[in-house]
């Protein structure tokens, strides 16, 4: 018999805000075992299963929500894993109110089943009872480089492991894990975590090459020509979008990439026993209004500045951010300077930031994203006392790729050019997937998209 309508979903036990604003520890602190029950009893276990078409890996959730109201865990962990190479990752950080949770049945009630929350106790259930590495195929004698250990990187060396090809995953920096190191807080995704992911990744016989630059060391067309049998690009995308505007070279104005790089790769937060300095503002300012954003400004109060305020052009309700993060950055204390552009930074003798000019602004017709445009209105302009000005308004690919790789074609915003459906670039035995052709998007899409170009490669290598 199907299950009674239960509306009642089961709340995420969470540090408290005055608490959790001054320190790094994880805020959300994961359901406990009769907290987990009862949320997974309310999956009315659904014949369409309309949350599988929403998750953009594929996971067969209802099947692994029946397998939690069993209590078989290891059941659940290996439906979830089917998919998914990262579960304690995308129970954290994917973003399931706008993907699975949406076309839950119950969401029409208000209240879907919290799918994420369950993924990532069945994950951290895992860490606790380690199992065997996951199976694979037979080997093929099939090389592949994968460029990138971000989510799409990790997602496609995973899964072409799992079908027996022999699997090189070279990344850029000194650890592994892309944006997932360098980009989310220890707050909001604990960096032992992404380790142990990829600890996970590295057990299905994936080799992992540390501090290994594609388009320096090796370029692309030579992992053709020594010896690997296709290339998938998951780069991401890390270069900064800034806002052009004067005194945006003055000490104390950072990208959002260097500030949260600074912060969660290099552990400034830990300064001086970790040896990477930022600037702890007092006055604090993050222009943008997506994740990133809300990412920097709870840093900046956990690094103890007294007033972190957020400059955001459109209203709270254009806002790209999860609703769950805008709360948690408000009732930790960040305040919202909304319908705000920025005109100019200005600083002291010393070359050092002390005030940031803004103007007010209005909305008018939408524009191609379906936001309504934000109009500067005159006479409007404003000052704000800042000592450390935080941009994020979004990221686009390094071009190192495709300057060193012939004949490799790229959209006028730098991102490359593949099919959606399978990852192919123009370029034989090249595929890509996630930010390095979305631009910034979600973990989960960025793992999509390398699932389904690791699909194609098998298929392609096996012909």
């Amino acid at each position: 018999m199907p299950n009674p309508l239960n509306l009642n979903r089961v709340e995420m036990p969470r540090q408290l805000a005055e608490e959790r604003a001054h320190n790094f520890d994880e805020v959300a602190l994961g359901y406990t075992l009769e907290q987990m029950r009862e949320e997974a009893s309310r999956c009315l276990s659904c014949v369409k299963k309309n949350c599988t078409r929403g998750c953009p890996v594929g996971i067969d959730i209802t099947s692994f929500i029946t397998a939690l109201c069993a209590n078989d865990l290891p059941r659940a962990l290996a439906v979830i894993k089917e998919k998914n190479a990262l579960p304690g990752i995308c129970g954290r950080v994917c973003p399931q109110e706008t993907q699975c949770e949406s076309q839950c049945l119950l969401e029409k009630k208000g209240a879907p089943v919290a799918i994420g929350r369950l993924e990532r106790y069945v994950a951290d259930w895992a860490r606790k009872h380690p199992q065997t590495t996951g199976e694979r195929s037979a080997t093929t004698g099939k090389r592949v480089a994968v460029v990138g250990s971000g989510p799409a990187g990790l997602t496609c060396a995973a899964t072409l492991a799992q079908a027996g090809h022999q699997v090189t995953l070279l990344e850029a920096l000194h650890v592994a894990g892309g944006v997932l190191m360098y980009g989310i807080p220890e707050f909001r995704l604990p960096k032992d975590i992404v380790q142990e992911e990829v600890k996970y990744v590295c057990s299905l016989g994936v080799k992992l090459e540390l501090n290994s630059v594609v388009g320096k060391i090796d370029t692309v067309d030579e992992l053709l020509q020594n010896g690997y049998n296709a290339v998938f690009l998951g780069t991401g995308a890390g270069l900064p979008t800034m806002l052009g505007v004067p005194g945006e070279n003055l000490s104390g104005v950072y990208s959002a990439n260097e500030y949260l790089t600074r912060v969660n790769l290099m552990k400034a937060y830990r300064f001086p026993e970790y040896d990477t300095p930022v600037r702890r503002g007092q006055q604090v300012a993050v222009i943008g209004g997506g994740n990133v954003a809300m990412d920097a400004a709870r840093c900046a109060l956990r690094l103890g500045a007294q007033k972190v305020s957020i400059v955001y052009r459109r209203s709270d309700t254009e806002m790209p951010a999860r609703r769950e993060e805008i709360e948690n950055a408000r009732e930790e204390g960040v305040q919202f300077v909304m319908l705000s552009g920025v005109k100019g930074f200005a600083g002291d003798e010393r070359g050092w930031l002390v005030a940031m000019d803004c103007f007010e602004m209005e909305l008018g017709e939408p524009d191609a994203s379906g936001r309504r445009r934000p109009i500067p209105k005159v006479d409007s302009d404003f000052r704000l006392s800042v000592d450390v000005a935080v941009v994020a308004l979004g990221t686009s690919p390094n071009p190192l790729i495709a300057q060193t790789t012939s004949g490799l074609e790229t959209t006028s915003h730098g991102t490359l050019i593949a099919d959606e459906a399978t990852g192919r670039t123009n370029k034989k035995g090249v595929w890509a997937g996630g930010d390095v052709v979305t631009g910034s998007a979600t973990v989960i899409s960025a793992m999509g998209a390398a699932r389904r170009a690791a699909d194609d490669i098998d298929q392609y290598l096996r012909a």
